[in-house]
């Protein structure tokens, strides 16, 4: 699927919740998704990256070119997923967007944090989330709430290009 760019409007909007998972539309949606991110290097995707406005996205942590020393999980499809609890601990960590390519920024996000989704066959799940996968969960969360990362950045002092992300963690 095409990832949609930021300045497209979608990207700044609230996406609607998911009534009925089984729909086969949502089941192809999540199909596409866990295909694209993984296309895409990237370690997580919400629909609304794809132009669809549902409260559903993937969180694939792995190693890949983007983040090579992203934890390995198996790609999980959250919808209509919320945080329940977070730590009081925060701490930045660099992010990037598959919809914002070739910058990063330096995020500030919780710890630690108890979120609860249901998973594509309509089981609820509640578990606890640390570091960088509860990062990435904030962040696709925020991208259901019309949020980008760059909305989260404490000063423009926190931004850097791709090129420059990659040599800092090459080094």
């Amino acid at each position: 699927m095409e990832i949609i760019q930021l300045g497209n409007p979608i990207l700044r909007s609230k996406a609607k919740f998911v009534e009925n998972i089984d729909e086969p539309q949502i089941q192809q949606l999540i199909d596409d998704l866990l295909i694209t991110v993984k296309q895409a290097n990237g370690v997580g995707i919400a629909a609304p990256q794809v132009g669809v406005s549902d409260r559903i996205f993937i969180v694939a942590s792995r190693p890949n070119p983007r983040y090579p020393h992203a934890p390995e999980m198996e790609p999980t499809p959250m919808i209509n997923p919320k945080i329940l609890a977070r730590s009081d601990e925060s701490e930045k960590g660099w992010e990037g967007c598959l919809s914002i390519p070739g910058i990063r920024g330096s995020v500030p996000r919780d710890r630690a944090i108890e979120v609860e989704y249901s998973d594509r066959y309509g089981k609820l799940h509640k578990q606890e989330l640390t570091d960088f996968v509860a990062r990435i969960f904030q962040h696709e969360l925020d991208h259901l709430d019309g949020i980008v990362f760059l909305d989260r950045l404490e000063t423009n002092y926190d931004l850097i290009t791709e090129q420059e992300y990659q040599k800092l963690v090459s080094g």
